[in-house]
């Protein structure tokens, strides 16, 4: 198995620690006045989530790397118990809620995902960066309250809601930054 010295990881460096398959989400390489340099970095758990932050290594360090892979799905359909995603070969693949919960904020059947596996057993779906969904509830905006940060709460198809300015009505499809939550553009 390939291995990668601490001081060369970088954010979405994924590798095996603590019995664990861990992603780099946040690094810094520190060098003190005194003393060794070292990594800090923030690892998620990218089966579980669990997040440890301040785990720090000596940049020599050798690192077993874990071989995620990406596939493009489509979400077919929620059973009530499995979602169900299918490939290019149409073979059906199935995962709980916990693994599909962040994604579900801004997917609808038929939508394109990225499925990620580790060891050929799926494990988290992320949706395309940016979506576009409908508002299907949103408060009416009042006349003459057009100050440019005056947001509002706007619910869309999906069932997640969303703060968005004012001008945003019902019936307005929107796009939505999928990394960070927030609000980009009426379509």
């Amino acid at each position: 198995m390939a291995q990668i010295m601490a001081g060369d990881i970088r954010k979405g460096t994924t590798f095996e620690y603590k019995s664990g398959v861990y992603t780099v989400t946040e690094f810094q390489h520190v060098k003190p006045g005194k003393g060794a340099a070292f990594v800090r970095t923030t690892l998620k758990n990218v089966v579980t989530g669990q997040v440890l932050s301040d785990e720090t290594f000596n940049p020599t360090t050798k690192l077993e790397t874990a071989q995620v892979e990406t596939k493009k799905m489509t979400y077919s359909y929620n059973d009530g118990e499995f979602y169900y995603f299918m490939d290019e070969e149409f073979n059906l693949t199935p995962l709980n809620h916990d693994q599909v919960a962040d994604a579900l904020r801004y997917i609808r059947e038929n939508d394109i995902v990225t499925v990620r596996f580790l060891h050929d057993s799926a494990f988290s779906v992320e949706p395309e960066n940016f979506v576009e969904l409908k508002v299907v509830e949103a408060e009416p905006g009042v006349k003459g309250n057009t100050a440019t940060n005056v947001t509002k709460a706007a619910k869309v198809e999906t069932g997640a809601t969303f703060q968005v300015p004012m001008f945003v009505n019902e019936g307005d499809t929107i796009r939505i930054d999928t990394r960070t939550g927030e609000y980009m553009s009426r379509v």
